[in-house]
């Protein structure tokens, strides 16, 4: 079973995308603030992370950056969501592998996460 951790703190999008994302077989956990995130079980290492940008005690742009930067989580792929910012600012500032924005499809991002736990081939 994959895992999936989500951090968003709108608890409507949360509650959502945790039932959803369960009844397709992956073992999801979420967060409501960076804070709790950071505080996570740090010796699971999920398949994807998913982070909403605006959070009411920091932001998803820096929770990438320092995911991307930590070589346990590295290549973990991140999913960026957000309602205010666009695609071309999200990307520049942090290294995220795919962005969604809000309101969103749940077929389409089901269709993205999917790809994103594809094994890539290194030959």
């Amino acid at each position: 079973m994959k895992t999936i951790f989500i951090l968003e703190d709108e608890t409507g999008i949360r509650d959502a995308l945790q039932l959803l994302l369960s009844f397709e077989d992956y073992d999801v956990r979420s967060f409501s603030t960076v804070e709790a995130f950071n505080n996570r079980d740090r010796s699971v290492v999920p398949d994807i992370f998913i982070l909403d940008v605006m959070m009411p005690d920091g932001s998803g742009i820096d929770v990438c950056n320092e995911l991307k930067s930590q070589p346990e989580t590295a290549n973990t792929p991140v999913m960026i969501m957000s309602a205010h910012a666009k695609d071309h600012e999200v990307t520049s500032r942090c290294n995220a592998d795919e962005f969604v924005s809000k309101p969103f499809d749940i077929d389409a991002v089901l269709l993205q996460i999917e790809n994103l736990l594809i094994p890539t081939s290194s030959n």
